[in-house]
């Protein structure tokens, strides 16, 4: 049976987002998969890490309990909004707290080499635009995935990577979101 942990980083819980979440989670669900749930924004955790990488904070208990979902899941579903070609601030704050050297990677001494500690697991980015994925692609080198897949997944391990693109979602319409929750579900039945 395979282990998903879907982590949602839009901060509205009203957004889109949440039911392109639910859209996978269902169809996970359906095929018997196990599916736990990280909603970065019901956490309570200070989101900025005060001293960068020389003095370690302590990890709230929040951050620890998804730290134990994501370590738990063999695949990791990431949804969330493209907000200036990245990602919101919370979402990357979480990932600032919890994706750190000893957990999600550790450096070989004396080397520039690492070891990638998250190795085994797979990963679908399913991030919601309001422009053409083509568009976010060609024009801007589409860097919010560049620094999810390659700067942080794909560093610590994760692999493979996929990528899924909703949108236009500025001005769409009622029955293209169903359509586009519809897709979301068949990947969900896929675990892909």
């Amino acid at each position: 049976m395979k282990k998903i942990a879907i982590i949602n980083g839009h901060p509205n819980k009203d957004s889109f987002n949440f039911g392109v979440a639910e859209a996978y989670r269902a169809g996970a669900v359906e095929t018997g998969a196990e599916v736990k749930e990280i909603v970065i924004r019901d956490l309570n955790f200070n989101p900025n890490l005060q001293f960068g990488y020389q003095k370690r904070m302590e990890l709230e208990p929040d951050l620890m309990k998804a730290w134990e979902i994501i370590q738990w899941a063999d695949h990791l579903v990431w949804v969330h909004p493209v907000w200036w070609g990245g990602f919101p601030a919370l979402m990357k704050g979480f990932i600032d707290r919890l994706f750190l050297p000893g957990m999600a990677y550790k450096y070989r001494e004396n080397s520039v080499w690492w070891d990638k500690l998250l190795k085994g697991k797979t990963a679908h980015i399913l991030t919601t635009l309001d422009q053409p994925g083509w568009y976010y692609r060609l024009f801007f080198g589409r860097p919010s995935v560049n620094q999810l897949k390659k700067s942080i997944l794909e560093y610590c391990g994760v692999k493979p990577v996929k990528v899924t693109y909703v949108g236009i979602i500025r001005n769409s319409k009622e029955e293209q979101r169903v359509q586009w929750l519809r897709k979301v579900k068949e990947l969900g039945k896929k675990h892909k």
